[in-house]
């Protein structure tokens, strides 16, 4: 435990799954010192993955992580908001904090639709039960943004039996993460379940009943939603010596450590060093929430292991399960296994035959085998590879 006496408090900033992880992890490692968890929200630690699938589908209304926050001595202290950071000492809408060690996990905040007062976010587990009790049948659904969290609250809208219209200003569906190639590929779900898919539409504005493009058409709308990306939740470190980029993410080395001695910082709000990827990432997902708030946990304890996993994200959609696993850049070669139209298909993105990325749908063994050979730098043979009855694991070059 180089870094930490065992006098020294360790603050952690955000009581999502990176701050709950952070700390159970403190703990399992042997500290024994004072340890607060401090939340905005007025909620324990919860799930956020099932707030747009079980919650809003009323089949759960909580989603608490099971953590006995007593048992392992941890000050969980909830519904206080950090306003600012200065060495020593955490400043909070309740007072200040003192620590000897201080963990930022504040993660993202939904980014909102300039001028939609009335729409609304999905982040929270309050968010999800307020929709939820919106989504009834017939009313009619806008969801701006065909992004993974759009997808997913449109899939439970038609489950609802709303009418549901998803509004995307890119050429194609997840337009952020994916080539228009593959999202193009996604665009039939939209279809087949009732969905009016509508790509390069852009919102002027929302009224009270409905939603205006930029082409004049009009929308009409019970409920609008917006699903258009997060940022960092970083606001409260304005004045502080943390760096941040410039999308507000906070800059941490190869080990989470900020530019402040004593503050590292992990899940959706960081930019971090990945040689695996050859440049920095920052990554909202719940795999590297997890992840990364055990691997903060680990500095702090004096570990010297860099923090550079192969990233993964699922979602499910449209009855389908989608996996994505690694990360690819423009000029990777795409490569498909099997077609968009089969019940199930991949794509590899490879970079001088190595394994850079992977999306399955519906191939959860090409999933599992292509997060191994990404953890290698696997090199392909691309004929094998293409070949869907071929297991990934046996299309090495």
């Amino acid at each position: 435990m180089a870094e930490l006496r065992s006098t020294d408090r360790v603050v952690v900033v955000g009581a999502g799954l990176a701050g709950a992880q952070c700390v159970n992890a403190l703990r399992a490692g042997g500290l024994r010192g004072p340890v607060t968890l401090l939340g905005e929200e007025p909620h324990a630690p919860y799930d956020r993955p099932p707030l747009s699938k079980d919650v809003l589908l009323g089949k759960a209304d909580a989603t608490t992580l099971d953590l006995d926050y007593a048992r392992l001595g941890v000050d969980l202290v909830t519904g206080r908001r950090a306003t600012g950071l200065e060495p020593g000492v955490l400043h909070t809408d309740a007072g200040e904090l003192p620590y000897g060690s201080l963990v930022i996990a504040t993660g993202a905040a939904p980014t909102a639709l300039p001028g939609a007062d009335r729409a609304h976010l999905l982040r929270t587990v309050d968010d999800a039960l307020a929709l939820r009790a919106l989504l009834r049948p017939g009313a009619r659904i806008v969801l701006v943004g065909a992004g993974w969290i759009g997808a997913e609250t449109a899939t439970v809208a038609r489950a609802l039996g709303c009418e549901v219209t998803v509004v995307e200003a890119g050429p194609a569906p997840v337009p952020g993460a994916l080539p228009a190639a593959v999202g193009g590929a996604m665009a039939d779900w939209y279809r087949a379940a009732g969905v009016d898919l509508r790509c390069g539409a852009v919102v002027a504005s929302v009224g009270p009943h409905e939603v205006l493009l930029a082409d004049g058409a009009r929308l009409a709308a019970d409920e609008v939603v917006v699903g258009v990306g997060a940022r960092p939740a970083t606001g409260w470190l304005a004045g502080s010596a943390v760096e941040l980029d410039a999308s507000g993410a906070v800059l941490v080395d190869e080990r989470l450590r900020t530019s402040v001695p004593g503050v590292l910082a992990a899940g959706d709000c960081v930019s971090y060093p990945s040689a695996r990827a050859g440049g920095r990432l920052s990554v909202q997902h719940w795999d590297h929430a997890l992840q990364s708030g055990a691997a903060a946990a680990a500095s702090l304890l004096g570990a010297d292991t860099p923090y550079d996993p192969v990233p993964y994200f699922w979602s499910e959609q449209f009855g389908r399960m989608v996996q994505y696993a690694g990360r690819h850049a423009e000029g990777d070669e795409l490569l498909w296994r099997g077609a968009p139209g089969d019940p199930t298909w991949a794509v590899l993105w490879l970079r001088g035959g190595e394994l850079r990325a992977l999306l399955a749908v519906d191939r959860p063994r090409d999933l599992t085998q292509g997060r191994r050979l990404l953890e290698r730098g696997a090199v392909l043979d691309r004929a094998l590879a293409a070949d869907p009855a071929v297991p990934l694991k046996s299309a090495l070059a």
